[in-house]
């Protein structure tokens, strides 16, 4: 496993983040427990999760799992939450509020066994709460110790910049990550999202790098057949994903280059997929959501993968976002480029 600074954090992660999702409702414990160890055996350090997911079971089962664990392992365990979205019956039990972050946080870390939660997520923007009530509150937490970092998720890149530079305003600490969806088959948030994460040195950790299991190849075109493939579940974001798939000729075409490309190095289609995101600016590490033993170690072999240039721009030119209107058209291509090429004669281009 190689290891990577958390944003302009001084903290060094893994370059795979083990997302735990689906642990205590898809995965069963006994499993999860499996994951978790031969993970931490790999030489992963970090882990995901959120207060919602199975409503909290994550967070329980991770804690379970460190408690039953001798050694250092909790002391070594790198734990990233998150929290924004609704976790209770109350009005206030959503949202970015003072209110709703002081409970979910002191919630989480009940459920986790732990005095503080080294990466602290906001899951997803909150219109309605004044930015500087949300800073104020992660750093009263910081100060407190009850977090040690703070990150972002599914934010646009205005609100990105928008956080970033009222946190600065405040003389309060800003956010070292965000954490967005982002693969070989879903990359238009290249043209806003990552240059203001670049501007900014903020790492970012791709959810959902296989896309929901797309890019492992195990789907059949114009069918959703994958056994036990996330596509099928009831998880509503797999459904969004299933839809887009069936009408993107250019997604189906970068899996066929996926594969290739796979077989030309005697790798797997998900290794090549999340070797590529190893290789994009400002990326820190994927965060793998592997339900079964069996596919954390197909993934755990991805570290392993190496692209050459060749390699490299073929799939970049496979699944490169293509939109017509401005400013995402060639204007925003170039504007992209600023951020991934600072040669003369891309910089007289813009």
């Amino acid at each position: 496993m190689n290891y990577r600074t958390l944003g302009h954090s001084g903290l060094s992660v893994s370059s795979l983040i083990l997302g735990t999702m689906g642990f205590g409702t898809e995965t069963n414990e006994k499993e999860a427990f499996a994951i978790l160890d031969a993970y931490l055996d790999a030489g992963g350090n970090t882990l995901d999760t959120s207060d919602v997911y199975g409503k909290g079971a994550s967070e329980e089962l991770i804690g379970r799992w460190r408690k039953s664990r001798t050694g250092d392992i909790a002391d070594r365990t790198i734990i990233a939450t998150k929290a924004r979205f609704g976790n209770g019956p109350d009005a206030n039990d959503v949202g970015l509020s003072r209110r709703h972050l002081q409970r979910s946080l002191d919630k989480s870390l009940a459920r986790l066994g732990t005095q503080s939660i080294d990466l602290y997520q906001l899951h997803g923007w909150d219109p309605l709460t004044p930015v500087e009530e949300t800073l104020s509150f992660l750093d009263a937490a910081l100060r407190a110790g009850k977090i040690h970092y703070v990150g972002v998720s599914n934010f646009t890149g205005w609100q990105l910049q928008l956080f970033i530079s009222t946190a600065k305003a405040m003389g309060v600490p800003v956010p070292v990550t965000m954490q967005q969806q982002y693969s070989l088959a879903y990359r238009e948030l290249e043209y806003e999202i990552i240059p203001a994460a670049i501007h900014n040195d903020v790492g970012l950790l791709p959810w959902s790098p296989l896309a929901a299991g797309f890019l492992t190849g195990k789907y059949v075109r114009h069918s959703e057949s994958g056994a036990g493939g996330r596509l099928t579940s009831d998880n509503p974001m797999n459904q969004y994903i299933a839809r887009h798939l069936h009408v993107s000729e250019q997604k189906w075409a970068t899996l066929e280059v996926v594969k290739d490309i796979a077989r030309q190095l005697g790798a797997t289609p998900s290794q090549v997929a999340l070797s590529w995101l190893g290789y994009q600016p400002s990326v820190t590490a994927p965060v793998i959501g592997a339900r079964t033993i069996e596919q954390l170690r197909d993934n755990l072999g991805a570290v392993d993968v190496v692209l050459d240039a060749a390699a490299l721009q073929c799939l970049g030119d496979a699944s490169a976002p293509t939109p017509d209107d401005y400013p995402y058209g060639r204007f925003g291509m170039l504007q992209r480029e600023r951020y991934v090429d600072s040669s003369e004669q891309a910089l007289r281009e813009l």
